[in-house]
């Protein structure tokens, strides 16, 4: 068992059977052995590789974006963009990079804060982005006051969840166990879940992640703003286990190594949405991640960046925004979900139109 595991098994010992967002949020950020507190996590020696390491052209155009939004905001003298899990730093990089070149005056107007508590990716954030002079938060609530843009790239399918299971005695909380040396999963008490299913069925909310998506819309309500969230998920909530562990960029058994994967589920964007309409901001999308890409324009910067490659970088640069917007890849599974204050226009990609 590891270290984390053996603490886990200590707390079942005495309190009882774990529900799953408990178990998930100490896999993940326990202040010892968490994941998200030790552990390198992205790129090609972490676990898994997000888009904005996957091509540079991803978080040109997320910059790209949040310029038009502070064009919409009415160009501030100062603005906050925030990134939420901010990986090594590469997407802010990218989108830094862009925007000092086609939106200078929003360039010298933006103060970076990075939403991270991982010490070794603040260092490697650092590194990326050394004559930017970030701000470093453990959570939101630190965030200074003003307008703000936030992105949000696999960030939310991070935050726990909770599962109830359908069983011939009605619905249950699924938690986790401990049998001999090894934990398990099981189901705990009853809970109203309020729907027919079959047996067997599971149902997934995730209280902590309506609960952030609110203080995030109650902020660009208040001070205005908007949010870009990008992850995996369904445009409509449903039925279904979602829950996967990650190490060295395979599926691993959630419960054989904790501490040592990455735990994530299925981003609720429904769920996601309603909660951010409950503070009077507006919503828009879900859309597909590669219908979003390209109305903001990714192949005509693939094709300029093409034009300056050799056959074997464009090659390469061909694959990878097949990558991000084919919808056998990344292009359908992953959505993007926008969270604005209601003066702000309509954002970006959302447009039906372009």
């Amino acid at each position: 068992m590891t270290p984390l595991a053996r603490e886990i098994a200590a707390r079942i010992a005495a309190a009882g059977p774990m529900p799953v967002d408990e178990y998930m949020r100490l896999c993940l950020s326990h202040p010892e052995h968490g994941y998200y507190r030790s552990r390198p996590a992205v790129g090609a020696a972490g676990d898994f590789i997000t888009a904005p390491e996957i091509s540079q052209v991803f978080g040109e155009l997320v910059g790209l974006w949040a310029a038009e939004i502070w064009a919409g905001l009415g160009r501030p003298a100062m603005v906050h963009l925030v990134e939420l899990g901010p990986g090594r730093g590469t997407l802010m990089a990218d989108a830094l990079r862009a925007v000092s070149k086609v939106a200078p005056a929003f360039r010298a107007a933006l103060y970076v804060h990075l939403v991270e508590i991982n010490a070794g990716l603040r260092q490697q954030q650092d590194k990326a982005l050394r004559n930017t002079a970030p701000q470093w938060h453990d959570d939101i609530s630190t965030l200074p006051d003003g307008p703000l843009i936030v992105i949000a790239n696999e960030y939310f399918d991070a935050l726990p969840i909770r599962q109830t299971v359908r069983t011939k005695d009605g619905w249950h909380e699924r938690v986790v166990t401990v049998e001999g040396t090894e934990l398990r999963f099981d189901v705990g008490a009853a809970a109203d879940n309020g729907g027919a299913a079959p047996v067997g069925s599971v149902v997934e909310t995730a209280p902590e992640r309506c609960s952030q998506a609110r203080a995030i819309a109650r902020r660009l309500v208040e001070q205005r703003g908007a949010a870009l969230i990008i992850d995996y998920g369904p445009a409509v909530s449903g039925l279904g286990d979602t829950l996967q562990a990650i190490r060295a960029h395979k599926k691993v058994d959630p419960l054989a190594e904790p501490g040592l994967a990455d735990l994530t589920s299925h981003v609720d964007f429904a769920a996601l949405a309603a909660a951010a309409r409950e503070t009077g901001a507006a919503t828009y999308g879900p859309l597909p991640q590669g219908t979003f890409l390209q109305r903001l324009g990714v192949m005509a910067r693939a094709a300029t960046l093409a034009k300056k490659a050799t056959p074997q970088q464009a090659s390469a640069l061909a694959a990878a925004i097949g990558r991000l917007i084919e919808p056998d890849q990344m292009g359908t599974l992953f959505k993007v979900l926008a969270i604005a204050d209601r003066q702000q226009p309509l954002p970006p990609g959302f447009d039906p139109s372009s």
